[in-house]
């Protein structure tokens, strides 16, 4: 199954009173299926993020369509949309976004509140926390907060925070920009790993080439 079917996406931004849009993606299409990686790469101001927040339900195209899970995701209200985020996707940025005044453990068990009450992810939510931190290296650190933590550390979090939920599609945009190769190289197998598992698609956007040559796919946006 797909994870994610992006058709003909084109996202274009008004300009001032008598020029025209300024188009910055332009009939971009590509699937993603489940367990499957694709890197996007490309200079500097040429959509990548824009496309993650399209694919994420931030923003919406000009036109063309994004189906995730198989499900068409065009012109919903917003608390659909909120809805569908919290149950089919993770995010995974460049800066962790961990709340500093919650533990570790805390820090994962976030995006579950977003859950109705009897979804089934929410209610196994804790143990799959513990066995995902236990995966990644950080079993005796649900109780510590994040200013004690390394910076791999740290995105070793977000990235288990992004699969609490189980989601289909795990979105992460420049994941190791702020993280030394090594630890970087490190964050992106357990990406890929982990997507692997759950078998969740990856979409990964990086200006690393040899990080967007170790999955599976690459799309290149100009």
């Amino acid at each position: 199954m797909h994870a994610v079917e992006v058709a003909h996406l084109v996202k274009e931004y008004p300009e001032a009173a008598g020029r025209p849009p300024r188009r910055v993606l332009d009939d971009v299409s590509f699937t993603v299926d489940a367990g499957e990686s694709l890197a996007i790469v490309g200079p500097s101001g040429c959509g990548k993020s824009t496309l993650l927040n399209l694919i994420g339900l931030l923003d919406e195209p000009s036109s063309g369509e994004v189906r995730l899970a198989g499900r068409a995701v065009g012109g919903l209200p917003e608390s659909a949309r909120a809805a569908l985020r919290a149950e089919l996707l993770g995010f995974v940025f460049q800066l962790h976004h961990l709340l500093p005044q919650c533990t570790v453990l805390e820090n994962v068990m976030v995006p579950t509140l977003a859950l109705p009450s009897g979804h089934p992810a929410r209610a196994e939510a804790a143990a799959r926390a513990q066995a995902l931190l236990e995966r990644v290296g950080l079993a005796g650190q649900q109780a510590a907060y994040p200013g004690v933590l390394s910076g791999g550390e740290r995105q070793r979090v977000a990235v288990v925070r992004a699969l609490i939920n189980q989601p289909k599609l795990i979105l992460a945009d420049e994941p190791t920009g702020a993280l030394d190769r090594d630890n970087a190289a490190r964050v992106v197998d357990l990406l890929k790993s982990l997507a692997a598992e759950n078998k969740a698609g990856l979409i990964m956007v990086t200006h690393d080439q040899a990080l967007a040559a170790s999955l599976q796919q690459t799309l290149t946006l100009n």
